[in-house]
C-alpha cells in the first residue's frame, strides 16, 4: 500500500464528512422552505441571499446557547449520548458508491471510499448503533420524560429494524451480492424499484421510523413528552442530536437511492463519470424532499398503533416482498 493510496483515502473521508455535515446545514434550510410553501408562507428569507446564510446563523446561535447539564443526571454519559448517536450517521456512508472511475492527474480515482462485500450488513450494524445514543440520552437526564422517549425509540428501533432488514434481501438477491457497487452495477438497465417496488416501499416507511422523523417521532413526541429523549439538552449538545437526525435522512436517502433507484447511473455516466456524483445528488435530493412533504402531510399516529404497524403489516409484507423475490429470482434467473 503506497502513500499515495493512503492520501487519497484520507482525502474521500474528509469529503465524505464536509458533505455530510455541509449537507445537514442546507437540508435543514431546504426543509424550512419546502414546508413553508406547503403551508403558504415565506419561511427564512432575510440571512443572505435567498436565506443562504440562515444554517450560519442558526450554528452561531446554538454555539453562543447555554450549556446546562441536569443536577442529579449521569454527567459522563450525559455529555457522551449525543456523541454516540452523531457518529454512526456521519461514517454510514463510507461504503456508498458515488460513480464510477475517473482519471485526475494522470491518476484513476474510484468514486467511493470501500467497496467491501458485506456492504449491507456493515449498513445494519451501523444503524443499529446509533439507538444506544438516544436510550442513553433520556436515562442519563434523570428526567421521566426524557426516560419514556429513550424507551419509545428502542422499542420503535426493534420492531422497525426486522423490517427495514428484509427489504435489503430483494435487491440483494437480485444482484446476487452484498455489495452496493454490485447492486448499483446490476441496475444499469433497470432500476430495481420497478423489480421491487413493494421492497421500496416498505425501505422508506422502515427508515422514516428509524430516523424518528414524522409521523413516526414518538421519542420526541412534545405533546406527550414535551421534547422526550433531549428534553435536558441545550447548546451544541442539542445540536448534536439534531445535527444526527438530518443526517441520516441524507444517509439513508442516500442507500435508498442506491438501491432502488440506480444509484448514480443515468444518461452518458459512462461516458461522463463526473455525471455519476451529479445523478446521487439528485436522486438524494427528491428522495428529501418525499420525506419533508410527508412530514408536512401526515399527523403523528398513536404509539400503539405504530407498534402494530410495525408487527402486525410491515414485517408480514417484507417477508411476502422476500418470498416473491426469492421465487422470482429462481424462475428467471438473477443477475
Amino acid at each position: 500500500m503506497d502513500a499515495g493510496m493512503i492520501i487519497e483515502w484520507v482525502i474521500k473521508a474528509i469529503a465524505i464528512l464536509i458533505f455530510c455535515t455541509a449537507g445537514f446545514a442546507y437540508t435543514t434550510l431546504y426543509e424550512r422552505k419546502v414546508l413553508a410553501r406547503m403551508q403558504v408562507r415565506w419561511g427564512p428569507n432575510r440571512a443572505g441571499p435567498l436565506a443562504s446564510l440562515q444554517p450560519v446563523a442558526d450554528g452561531i446561535k446554538l454555539i453562543f446557547k447555554e450549556e446546562l447539564i441536569p443536577a442529579n443526571a449521569d454527567k459522563l454519559v450525559f455529555i457522551a449520548a449525543p456523541i454516540i448517536t452523531v457518529i454512526p450517521a456521519l461514517i454510514i456512508t463510507g461504503v456508498v458508491p458515488w460513480g464510477n472511475e475517473i482519471v485526475l492527474f494522470g491518476r484513476t480515482i474510484k468514486l467511493y471510499l470501500a467497496d467491501i462485500n458485506v456492504a449491507i450488513l456493515y449498513i445494519m450494524s451501523i444503524t443499529s448503533i446509533s439507538v444506544y445514543g438516544i436510550t442513553l440520552a433520556g436515562w442519563s437526564s434523570n428526567n421521566k420524560y426524557a426516560t419514556l422517549g429513550g424507551l419509545r425509540a428502542t422499542s420503535q428501533m426493534i420492531s422497525y429494524e426486522l423490517a427495514l432488514g428484509l427489504s435489503f434481501v430483494g435487491p440483494i438477491l437480485i444482484a446476487g451480492s452484498m455489495s452496493l457497487r454490485d447492486i448499483v452495477l446490476a441496475q444499469e438497465n433497470i432500476p430495481f424499484i420497478l423489480i421491487q417496488p413493494l421492497g421500496a416501499i416498505i425501505f422508506m416507511i422502515a427508515t422514516i421510523a428509524e430516523v424518528n422523523r414524522a409521523p413516526f417521532d414518538m421519542p420526541e413526541a412534545e405533546q406527550e413528552l414535551t421534547a422526550g429523549y433531549h428534553t435536558e439538552y441545550s447548546g451544541m449538545k442539542f445540536a448534536l442530536f439534531f445535527m444526527a437526525e438530518y443526517i441520516k435522512m441524507i444517509a439513508v436517502s442516500t442507500i435508498g437511492a442506491t438501491l432502488f433507484l440506480g444509484g448514480y447511473y443515468g444518461p452518458f455516466v459512462d461516458q461522463l463519470p463526473w455525471l455519476g456524483p451529479i445523478y446521487l445528488i439528485a436522486k438524494v435530493v427528491i428522495l428529501l424532499y418525499g420525506l419533508i412533504w410527508i412530514r408536512a402531510t401526515l399527523p403523528r399516529i398513536r404509539y400503539d398503533r405504530l407498534m402494530a404497524f410495525g408487527w402486525k403489516i410491515l414485517f408480514p409484507l417484507a417477508l411476502l416482498n422476500v418470498m416473491l423475490t426469492a421465487i422470482g429470482v429462481v424462475i428467471f434467473g438473477g443477475e
